[in-house]
Protein backbone atom coordinates (compact mmCIF):
# COMPACT_ATOMS: atom_id res chain seq x y z
CA UNK A 1 0.00 0.00 0.00
CA UNK A 2 1.26 3.59 -0.85
CA UNK A 3 -0.09 7.15 0.32
CA UNK A 4 0.55 9.76 -1.58
CA UNK A 5 0.64 12.95 0.46
CA UNK A 6 0.31 16.66 -1.41
CA UNK A 7 -0.60 20.24 -0.59
CA UNK A 8 1.33 21.80 1.48
CA UNK A 9 3.11 24.81 0.74
CA UNK A 10 3.85 28.12 2.02
CA UNK A 11 1.12 30.30 3.61
CA UNK A 12 0.57 33.66 5.62
CA UNK A 13 -0.93 33.46 9.43
CA UNK A 14 -4.72 33.10 9.30
CA UNK A 15 -4.55 31.83 5.82
CA UNK A 16 -5.63 28.12 5.04
CA UNK A 17 -4.74 25.33 2.85
CA UNK A 18 -5.73 21.70 2.10
CA UNK A 19 -3.37 18.42 2.14
CA UNK A 20 -4.33 15.71 0.32
CA UNK A 21 -3.54 11.88 0.80
CA UNK A 22 -4.71 9.65 -1.82
CA UNK A 23 -4.03 5.77 -1.03
CA UNK A 24 -3.17 3.11 -3.65
CA UNK A 25 -5.76 0.30 -1.51
CA UNK A 26 -9.50 1.19 -0.49
CA UNK A 27 -9.92 3.34 2.41
CA UNK A 28 -12.41 1.05 4.14
CA UNK A 29 -9.19 -1.66 3.96
CA UNK A 30 -7.77 0.33 7.43
CA UNK A 31 -8.78 0.94 10.66
CA UNK A 32 -8.12 4.71 10.46
CA UNK A 33 -6.50 6.77 8.58
CA UNK A 34 -5.32 10.22 9.52
CA UNK A 35 -2.14 12.94 9.63
CA UNK A 36 0.35 13.73 12.22
CA UNK A 37 3.08 16.61 11.86
CA UNK A 38 6.15 16.92 12.97
CA UNK A 39 7.81 20.61 13.83
CA UNK A 40 11.94 20.71 14.03
CA UNK A 41 13.36 19.47 17.35
CA UNK A 42 9.78 17.65 18.17
CA UNK A 43 8.37 14.39 18.20
CA UNK A 44 5.62 13.25 15.87
CA UNK A 45 2.17 14.22 16.91
CA UNK A 46 -0.93 13.57 15.93
CA UNK A 47 -3.04 15.97 14.11
CA UNK A 48 -6.09 14.16 13.18
CA UNK A 49 -8.00 10.85 12.81
CA UNK A 50 -10.94 9.33 10.47
CA UNK A 51 -11.71 5.67 11.13
CA UNK A 52 -12.99 3.29 8.79
CA UNK A 53 -16.95 3.98 9.90
CA UNK A 54 -16.09 8.33 9.56
CA UNK A 55 -15.59 8.79 13.44
CA UNK A 56 -13.14 11.71 13.66
CA UNK A 57 -10.62 12.45 16.32
CA UNK A 58 -8.41 16.15 16.48
CA UNK A 59 -5.38 16.42 18.90
CA UNK A 60 -7.21 19.59 20.69
CA UNK A 61 -4.33 22.32 19.19
CA UNK A 62 -5.88 21.91 15.74
CA UNK A 63 -9.69 21.80 17.21
CA UNK A 64 -12.62 23.70 15.65
CA UNK A 65 -9.48 24.84 12.45
CA UNK A 66 -8.96 21.74 11.04
CA UNK A 67 -10.97 19.35 9.39
CA UNK A 68 -10.18 15.47 8.47
CA UNK A 69 -12.56 14.15 5.83
CA UNK A 70 -12.36 11.35 2.80
CA UNK A 71 -13.62 10.89 -0.26
CA UNK A 72 -13.92 7.30 -0.46
CA UNK A 73 -14.48 6.72 -4.32
CA UNK A 74 -11.14 8.14 -5.06
CA UNK A 75 -9.42 6.48 -1.70
CA UNK A 76 -8.08 9.66 -0.65
CA UNK A 77 -8.41 11.78 2.69
CA UNK A 78 -8.16 14.86 3.13
CA UNK A 79 -7.27 18.03 5.61
CA UNK A 80 -8.47 21.23 5.64
CA UNK A 81 -6.80 23.73 7.67
CA UNK A 82 -7.91 27.01 8.08
CA UNK A 83 -6.69 30.17 10.56
CA UNK A 84 -3.41 28.58 10.21
CA UNK A 85 -1.09 29.78 13.26
CA UNK A 86 2.61 29.91 13.43
CA UNK A 87 2.63 26.71 15.84
CA UNK A 88 1.72 24.64 12.44
CA UNK A 89 4.34 25.39 10.70
CA UNK A 90 5.64 21.19 10.53
CA UNK A 91 6.22 18.26 7.90
CA UNK A 92 2.83 16.75 7.72
CA UNK A 93 2.65 13.03 7.00
CA UNK A 94 -0.06 10.75 6.27
CA UNK A 95 -0.70 7.53 7.94
CA UNK A 96 -2.97 4.35 7.29
CA UNK A 97 -3.36 1.77 9.94
CA UNK A 98 -4.66 -1.77 9.82
CA UNK A 99 -3.94 -4.69 11.73
CA UNK A 100 -1.93 -3.03 14.26
CA UNK A 101 0.85 -1.95 11.49
CA UNK A 102 0.95 1.94 10.32
CA UNK A 103 2.21 2.75 7.14
CA UNK A 104 3.05 6.11 6.40
CA UNK A 105 3.66 8.31 3.32
CA UNK A 106 5.81 10.45 2.19
CA UNK A 107 5.75 14.25 4.32
CA UNK A 108 4.35 17.04 2.85
CA UNK A 109 5.53 20.46 4.51
CA UNK A 110 3.70 23.46 5.65
CA UNK A 111 5.25 26.98 5.98
CA UNK A 112 2.89 29.51 7.82
CA UNK A 113 5.03 33.01 7.60
CA UNK A 114 3.75 36.15 10.20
Amino acid sequence: VQLQASGGGLVQAGGSLRLSCAASASIFSFHYMGWYRQATGKQRELVATITSSGSTNYADSVKGRFTISRDTAKNTVYLQMNSLQLEDLAVYYCAASRLGTTRWGQGTLVTVSS
